[in-house]
Order: C-alpha cells, then structure tokens, then sequence
C-alpha cells in the first residue's frame, strides 16, 4: 500500500518555478541591491583593516591589566612584542588572550 503513495518527480519538474524559489526570487527583488548600487559596490575596490589610516610607523596604545600596550601600524599589518598581526583584531586577541574587536579594543570605535 505505501508503494502506491510514492511517485517519482516529473521529468520536467522546473526547479526554478518551485514556490520555495519564487519566494526566494521576490524577496531578493524587494530587499536586494540595486543595479547602481552594486556596480559602486564592485567598483569601492579592497577594504583596508581599521588602524591602518594612520600611517605606517602609527603607534596605537591602550592600558590592559595594568601595562601599557603599545602596537605598531606597519607596511604589511601591525605589530607588538616582536609579533606580526595582519589585523588589528588579531594583535588585540593576542594581547587580551581572548577574541577582541581590534578598533574597539584600541578605542577607534564605540560599539
């Protein structure tokens, strides 16, 4: 008896018309980007890691636990204690101990 519940999908089932998809389809519609702002989008070019507008040589501090800790902006990311961050993220995980937001940790940003 349970044979004869089950069919297999048509051949010409067209997934794109499925109603999953075509809600998929209208949202991105009405919430998506549009067209100009995607291409300002695509054209903004790399994010550079927060800390590095300063300049290079830039000395970045704050007290932690009781020490000053002083990280330096460099060509290639930022460093401290002999060490090389590609983000200020990751010196300030290192140094806390604990995964930090780099320009929140430094005071760059309030939230």
């Amino acid at each position: 008896m349970e044979a004869a519940l089950w069919r297999p999908s048509p051949a010409a089932f067209d997934v794109a018309a499925s109603p999953l998809a075509l809600l998929a389809n209208s949202i991105r519609g009405a919430w998506g980007l549009d067209a100009a702002t995607r291409k300002a989008l695509r054209r903004s070019g790399p994010v550079e890691a927060e800390g590095r507008q300063f300049g290079v040589g830039a000395r970045l501090s704050r007290t932690w636990k009781g020490r000053e800790v002083v990280v330096v902006v460099e060509e290639d990311g930022f460093s401290w204690n002999d060490q090389r961050f590609s983000s200020l993220s990751a010196a300030a995980t290192a140094i806390a101990g604990t995964r930090w937001n780099g320009p929140r940790f430094f005071g760059l940003r309030d939230s």
